[in-house]
């Protein structure tokens, strides 16, 4: 079982904790920080990678499709394996998830410079694709070692609902802020026009690319640096608490744990869905503003309306996720971006700002979705703590991360195949025929469109983590947090009256367990404080009226 050091909550023993900073802004601006690092990198790539090498380098859009594809398998096992050996690590004073995290920080950021060379620009295609393929899948190798710690702090900071909420929307707008420098900045400083037309600045062998990236991979080593000195783990899983009678649990054993749970599952399949979506989106809008619309200014309008939309929902969020629970939230969402990007296709606008006015949907969209996914991560690691009484964040978060990594090679390998269905032209300085251009906005808005729905599927059919499921098992945990086994957490918290449907009112009937279980709740009760129900001395009660 977890030992906590939350201010708001007791440790194992039941004493309060003394010596650790309490949560607070410190750590949802620490955490910010992180995803902006993180998304900066992530964002920049997932925008420009394939941008770059298909007008720069003039390597053809399938190639570039198919190294997203077989990188970001490669990538998804290396995920879980990631997650694997930093739960079966050891634990450091100043956190285990802190410590992994900055220790590959300093190549993750220089890898995410020298992907966007040129000096290889002349050289035969081969050499090229080589040192293309090299330089990314290693970025992935050091990606991975940094985001699945990073990613697994967010349930060690603090035990408390509320302070989960808060981290994912902390995260989330992070990584927002990020992508809004990005998607303001970076279309106006790559791009310029030239005859009417939107090309590359400097042309065929620019150094552009790199000049961004340079900047990109410093201020994300800076977010990183905040992160760390700003971030304190707060619950520390005991050393033994997933073994059993002294044995370790192996690998395989801990990744079919993780993927045998219906809420990891659920929210496997929709991350998958959604991240095919968005990225796909985010690879081929860029191409729709510039080759469809002739403007890069839209592209960069976009991206500031995609963060005015963030600061617009921010504010609701919490009062939301109280009143309807995270699971409503992000179905809600996702049905609307299907709702957004089937419109556009079918309405088939030629309008920059009709199509913009779509976009902004779609962007409200995301936001439903990803300033809770986080929060809904952490809700799949109580989950399976409550159900199969072991914690293991790391893993748990490398089998969400492979699933992300999975949809990051499917909508880069759709990218790559749509641009060459369509018949897109290679160069810093081509220019696309109007069979192009109709055929690329089709793909654009079809794709996530489908993908959006598909999302909304998995979520209501398969994802079973309501809002009354998530309270019951932040109940469970609270008591089990007293020192006591999840069995005994689970029987003392029926006793109170909370059930995974919901909380039964004062005065209704419940279905109580036997006098063997009623004796063994009373005497957890005495023993950890946790006020219960008793129905025989409600019955007495009721007949001395």
């Amino acid at each position: 079982m977890g030992k906590t050091h939350n201010s708001k909550s007791a440790s194992v023993d039941g004493s309060s904790s003394a010596g650790v900073r309490p949560f607070g802004w410190r750590d949802k601006i620490g955490y910010m920080c992180g995803d902006f690092g993180t998304d900066f990198m992530f964002v920049f790539a997932g925008t420009w990678f394939m941008i770059f090498y298909t007008k720069v380098m003039g390597i053809p859009g399938t190639i570039v499709g198919t190294l997203f594809l077989l990188a970001r398998v490669l990538d998804a096992v290396m995920d879980v394996t990631v997650g694997v050996v930093v739960d079966r690590s050891k634990d450091h004073p100043g956190g285990k998830f802190r410590v992994t995290m900055m220790r590959f920080t300093a190549p993750l950021v220089i890898l995410s410079f020298l992907m966007y060379q040129t000096f290889a620009i002349n050289s035969a295609m081969w050499v090229k694709i080589v040192y293309m393929s090299v330089t990314y899948v290693v970025w992935c190798f050091f990606y991975s070692c940094v985001n699945i710690p990073f990613g697994s702090l967010a349930s060690t900071i603090s035990a408390e609902a509320d302070d989960r909420t808060s981290l994912s929307t902390m995260r989330s707008m992070g990584g927002t802020i990020g992508g809004l420098i990005l998607g303001i900045v970076a279309p106006i400083v790559i791009y310029q026009k030239v005859d009417g037309h939107q090309v590359i600045r400097g042309g065929d062998g620019t150094h552009i690319f790199a000049i961004v990236a340079a900047v990109v991979s410093i201020a994300a080593f800076i977010g990183y640096l905040i992160c760390y000195f700003n971030v304190t783990e707060r619950v520390h899983p005991d050393p033994d608490q997933n073994a059993k009678e002294g044995e370790k649990r192996s690998p395989v054993h801990m990744i079919a744990n993780a993927f045998s749970s219906r809420s990891m599952l659920g929210i496997v399949a929709a991350a998958l869905c959604l991240l095919v979506a968005q990225l796909f989106s985010n690879q081929l809008m860029t191409y729709v503003y510039t080759d469809v619309f002739g403007s890069a200014a839209l592209a960069s309008i976009s991206g500031l309306l995609g963060t005015a939309v963030m600061f617009l929902v921010v504010p609701f969020v919490k009062p939301l996720t109280r009143r309807f629970g995270r699971k409503s939230i992000c179905s809600f969402a996702s049905a609307l971006g299907a709702i957004s990007m089937l419109l556009l296709f079918v309405i088939q606008t030629r309008s920059g700002i009709v199509f913009l006015v779509g976009a902004v949907f779609m962007y409200f969209a995301l936001m439903g979705f990803n300033l809770v996914i986080w929060a809904m991560i952490t809700d799949v690691i109580d989950d399976i703590e409550v159900t199969r009484d072991t914690r293991e964040e790391a893993t748990c978060f490398s089998c969400y991360s492979f699933a992300r990594k999975i949809g990051q090679a499917v909508a880069g390998e759709l990218a790559g195949l749509s641009l060459d269905w369509v018949g897109y032209q290679s160069g810093a300085t081509a220019v696309q025929s109007a069979a192009t251009k109709t055929a690329l906005y089709n793909v654009a808005t079809l794709v996530p469109g489908m993908f959006f729905l598909l999302t909304f599927v998995c979520l209501v059919i398969i994802y079973p983590l309501s809002r009354d499921r998530v309270l019951y098992n932040v109940e469970v945990l609270r008591v089990k947090r007293k020192g006591i086994t999840g069995e005994e957490a689970r029987l003392l918290v029926k006793y109170e009256g909370i059930t995974p449907t919901g909380t039964a009112p004062e005065g209704s009937t419940i279905e109580w367990p036997d006098f063997h279980e009623l004796e063994r709740a009373r005497e957890l009760s005495a023993r950890t404080g946790v006020a219960i129900r008793d129905p025989q001395a409600e019955a007495s009660t009721d007949n001395d009226q």
